[in-house]
């Protein structure tokens, strides 16, 4: 559970309710900037228990066992994560979306242009990092060690996540780091695609236009939540959780995996590639 999960409940209560920021602002002795930022997940605008109860009266909530899910939420979302070791390190945002993804029953990605961060090798990682050419080379060593620590959620014994992966052929084609990084990242797409939690597919150029050209997008559904769209860019992350935001980037995903190649087909070109490196 995140901040931000948490945020989005509370925002969607006082919507229900009908209140403004401003009268919750003013019921909590804050300012309604500080309220805002608790909706939308601040990393420095947690609620406090009793706020939490002060708002849940103000929507009208007084089922005490719904208020105590409400509690734990704040609980859960208060605990700290392994991404908070690399507060220091890490991109604005990006502690947000780890939390959302260590959460998640299933998470569903395109990727345009680079190998899925869950599926790129220390390598291949370390390659991305330094063409950036952004970081010191300490930072890189951690932001390294944060892939690993990440992809731990596909081979944890229970409950792994469920992960559907859409490639662009361009990812497999365009050299990162030597060769050799490059052949063992494709050998590693192909012993991971092994996996029963994975499934991975590659959207060969034949195929021409598709509406992934915008850019990578991540879907991270939950046993409960509601599914959550995750967009990155250079210029910032974007979460988007309204219904019709979901139901758009759902039916892209849809179509690209029906575009994509199959498995099978997409683990015999992961094999021809890597021969030709």
């Amino acid at each position: 559970m995140s901040r931000w999960q948490l945020g989005g409940e509370l925002r969607r209560l006082r919507e229900a309710a009908k209140i403004k920021i401003d009268v919750v602002a003013k019921e909590l002795k804050c300012s309604p900037t500080r309220v805002s930022r608790i909706e939308t997940g601040h990393k420095g605008a947690v609620a406090k228990p009793d706020e939490v109860r002060t708002m849940c009266t103000m929507y009208g909530v007084t089922d005490e066992r719904q208020i105590q899910v409400i509690l734990d939420m704040l609980s859960n979302a208060q605990q700290r994560g392994w991404w908070d070791s690399y507060a220091d390190v890490l991109p604005s945002g990006l502690d947000t979306y780890f939390a959302l993804e260590s959460g998640a029953r299933t998470e569903r990605a395109w990727e345009p242009l680079l190998v899925h961060g869950l599926l790129q090798t220390r390598d291949y990682a370390r390659a991305v990092y330094s063409a950036w050419g952004a970081h010191r080379p300490s930072d890189i060593n951690a932001l390294v060690d944060v892939r690993a620590e990440r992809q731990a959620g596909l081979t944890r014994e229970a409950d792994p996540l469920e992960f559907w992966l859409v490639l662009d052929e361009a990812v497999i084609r365009r050299p990162i780091g030597s060769p050799e990084v490059m052949k063992a990242q494709l050998h590693h797409l192909i012993d991971m695609a092994e996996r029963p939690n994975i499934t991975l597919q590659l959207l060969p150029f034949n195929k021409g236009g598709h509406p992934g050209l915008g850019g990578s997008f991540s879907l991270l559904e939950f046993e409960v939540d509601p599914t959550v769209v995750y967009v990155e860019s250079l210029g910032g992350n974007l979460y988007l959780e309204k219904r019709n935001d979901v139901r758009q980037f759902v039916g892209w995903i849809d179509l690209l995996r029906a575009t994509a190649l199959a498995p099978d087909d997409t683990t015999a070109l992961l094999a021809r590639a890597a021969e030709e490196m």
